[in-house]
């Protein structure tokens, strides 16, 4: 696809995990960006040294560890539960005396 060719590198990489659907290894993902891309290599280890630096700092891509990398919203986002508000029990018959005591004073 000559599409590729306009693209960034890293573009061309989030298109091709879109269309893999799961994770690929870093050689192989790079190597097709590269052959997408029709970029020239003089030096076939620095331009996986870049193309790997692109991917490593932008948010979109995830790595998944044993050199795997996938897309991040293939995860739903971390809940943190330290900010999960904690509700507390109150029986009826407290809620209702607190109403009462509510309405007294306001009638008062």
């Amino acid at each position: 696809m000559d599409d590729f060719v306009n693209m960034s590198e890293v573009d061309v990489a989030y298109k091709i995990l879109m269309n893999n659907g799961n994770p690929i290894h870093y050689r192989d993902l790079i190597l097709d960006v590269i052959e997408k891309k029709h970029k020239p290599v003089q030096s076939l280890s620095a331009a996986i040294s870049e193309v790997y630096t692109m991917i490593n700092m932008d948010s979109r891509f995830q790595y998944r560890g044993d050199c795997m990398w996938g897309l991040t919203e293939w995860n739903p986002p971390e809940i943190k539960r330290s900010t999960a508000r904690r509700t507390t029990t109150v029986s009826p018959k407290t809620t209702s005396r607190r109403r009462e005591k509510m309405f007294e004073s306001i009638q008062e």
